[in-house]
């Protein structure tokens, strides 16, 4: 069914914004004019939605318990968002991180991204495919299930290695520890990808899965905007593996980010990522001003 924004922000019914303003700026990526309106009408609601779902989600858990007569146990409960580059999705991801880990029901909420499970780039480039870094098969897919699985198998602890936007690169030897959390986000460009026959895809063990969608001219933009923005920080700090690109004009910084996103983020978007947004439980579909204008919620 598909919902206006109007229509979606009266669900929130009386659920109680628990962010601030400081909080918010803090939360939201590079160039991301969200605010707390946005909060207040579509991310309220939603979390509204999330933890009647994950209320639903321990019910059924704790009638098959007792159907097979095992002890009562937690299962974790697994959300993933996708979406393309540039559209928002972390921080979509970090906005329900933290308000979700507010509802008494469910504090511990952990939050990884598949960025994590890339190649290393030392095995991106053996493997020839370092230009398609973000593409499916840039993914340790077998690992990245593995992790998931093992959260919700109830598994005291789960490791996932840690991701350097700055050095853009997997760092060595460093790792993530999840131990046991009530809800664990898993954001991502192709968390909602098919497995290969007889293989199990990571979204087999999501309860609830999300899409972040817009226009792909809009996306476009907002990431040639961000780009800009990345010039001027991040991109300037010594470490930075795009410190080359901060020396560039403002033409040809353009040029240069205008030909990444036609050449591999574009062509991520269209082939792969896109055609998962029916796989989705809630789609949020943004207008060119980053604001959520409807949203599609999957009623079975």
């Amino acid at each position: 069914m598909e919902l206006s924004r109007e229509q979606w922000s009266e669900l929130r019914k009386n659920t109680p914004l628990t962010l601030t303003a400081a909080e918010l700026e803090e939360l939201r990526g590079v160039d991301d004019p969200i605010d707390l309106t946005e909060v207040t009408d579509i991310y309220l609601p939603l979390t509204r939605l999330l933890n009647l779902h994950f209320t639903g989600s321990k019910q059924r858990s704790s009638v098959l318990n007792e159907f097979l007569g095992h002890p009562e146990r937690r299962v974790p409960y697994i959300l993933g968002i996708a979406g393309s580059v540039a559209v928002g999705k972390s921080t979509t991801a970090r906005l329900l991180h933290t308000l979700l880990a507010r509802w008494p029901e469910h504090p511990n909420v952990e939050l990884i991204t598949t960025d994590s499970f890339l190649y290393p780039n030392a095995v991106l480039e053996a493997k020839g495919i370092m230009h398609r870094k973000g593409f499916p098969e840039s993914y340790d897919r077998r690992a990245l299930v593995r992790f998931v699985a093992e959260i919700k198998a109830g598994a005291p602890e789960a490791c996932a290695p840690i991701y350097s936007h700055l050095e853009y690169d997997i760092i060595p030897g460093a790792r993530q520890v999840v131990k046991k959390p009530d809800i664990l986000i898993l954001e991502g460009l192709n968390v909602l990808q098919p497995a290969p026959p007889t293989a199990l895809a990571v979204n087999d063990y999501f309860d609830f899965s999300i899409y972040v969608d817009a226009k792909v001219e809009d996306v476009r933009h907002w990431y040639v905007e961000r780009f800009h923005k990345l010039r001027r920080t991040a991109f300037e700090d010594p470490k930075s593996y795009f410190k080359y690109i901060a020396e560039l004009s403002h033409e040809e910084a353009t040029e240069f980010a205008v030909n990444v996103w036609r050449d591999i983020n574009e062509r991520n978007l269209v082939e792969n990522i896109a055609p998962t947004r029916g796989r989705a439980d809630l789609v949020l579909h943004k207008g060119a001003d980053h604001a959520v204008r409807r949203v599609r919620l999957r009623r079975t």
